[in-house]
């Protein structure tokens, strides 16, 4: 595949001559499977040494996700627009090269490993600067906003978008044979409560600690655009201070690694508009919720045969987990204590 890999970066890069120099599976991809790629050209428009990450699709897939040629045009949006991302650099749709459609982007430095960061690999003023920079980003991609001919292919919600995600997480729900009532309930609550006011913009989806890079505690990527949306911009700003991506770190409600004051100001200081905390945790509850489907699906793609991966498997065993956080912040938000 290496091999194979070097003659289409020959081709767009016009090179004389491209060598491998590193070429191996990254580690994470549930849903998209990434390969770090290194190659020296000789000639061409990127003559030396270039650092890639090709991306393609895993085995299986499941609903929301965006195909690889979508996905790549919001990588190419989002970057148009200021965000920190990597720069998309090539789509190839002809399955003939690696097996299926691929998009070729420049490796940025640093990693993603969630746990590692949040135990530990910031110090205080890293972690303040990281959750500001991450309230930046997050408001400077909530900038784009339809009509978007560059976005066609994306839909815009004719009702509210919590509704619209409610009726998604039950057509989903309803496709997996065993009851879950509290996933049930959870929707029902959620419906009952959708917030009557509402923006639309251009939503990541997945925005979360694990889903971009650091260096040395500087933010040098955001990642992982497979879900990204025309949507309530609340459901980026909930999901990421959602209790399942805290790692543990359950104190520093963004991500596990800052607070949301820092998170909210940050954020509000580019968009101009104050951040609703209750929105935020109504949000949280839909995040939740989402996560516990997504974590049924993943099973489901084990346990038919589809995809034999240990990831997939213990994603799975998170449901009880994720149902007593549901359980236990709709009981607070109904008390009152948030």
């Amino acid at each position: 595949m290496g091999r194979a890999l070097a003659r289409y970066i020959k081709d767009q890069t016009g090179a004389i001559h491209v060598d491998v120099i590193e070429f191996h599976h990254l580690s994470g991809g549930a849903i998209q499977s990434n390969y770090a790629l290194t190659v020296d050209c000789a000639g061409g428009c990127r003559p030396g040494r270039l650092e890639l990450v090709v991306r393609s699709d895993s085995p299986s897939q499941i609903d929301f996700s965006l195909t690889r040629e979508q996905e790549f045009q919001v990588l190419s949006v989002a970057r148009n627009a200021g965000v920190m991302v990597p720069q998309p650099l090539y789509l190839c749709t002809d399955k003939s090269v690696m097996g299926n459609v691929f998009s070729v982007m420049a490796r940025v430095k640093g990693a993603a490993d969630a746990r590692k960061l949040v135990r530990g690999g910031l110090n205080t003023d890293q972690a303040d600067g990281l959750t500001r920079r991450l309230g930046l980003e997050l408001a400077r991609l909530h900038q784009v906003r339809p009509p978007d001919a560059r976005l066609d292919f994306l839909p815009v919600p004719g009702q509210s978008p919590a509704l619209m995600r409610v009726q998604e997480y039950r057509r989903a729900l309803n496709a997996i044979s065993e009851p879950h009532p509290v996933l049930e309930w959870s929707l029902n609550w959620l419906q009952d409560h959708a917030p009557q006011k509402y923006e639309i913009t251009l939503c990541h989806g997945d925005f979360r600690t694990g889903n971009y890079m650091v260096d040395e505690g500087q933010l040098t990527g955001i990642l992982d655009w497979e879900f990204a949306a025309w949507n309530d911009p609340y459901e980026d700003l909930g999901w990421i201070c959602s209790k399942s991506w805290r790692f543990g770190a359950n104190a520093k409600e963004v991500g596990g690694v800052g607070d949301k004051e820092t998170f909210f100001n940050s954020y509000s200081s580019l968009s101009g508009e104050p951040v609703s905390p209750g929105k935020v945790l109504y949000w949280e509850v839909m995040g939740m919720t989402r996560w516990a489907i997504i974590a049924l699906q993943q099973t489901r793609r084990y346990l038919s045969g589809e995809q034999l991966s240990l990831e997939l498997a213990l994603t799975g065993r998170l449901l009880p987990e994720i149902e007593f956080d549901l359980l236990t912040q709709i009981h607070e938000l109904e008390s009152g204590h948030e």
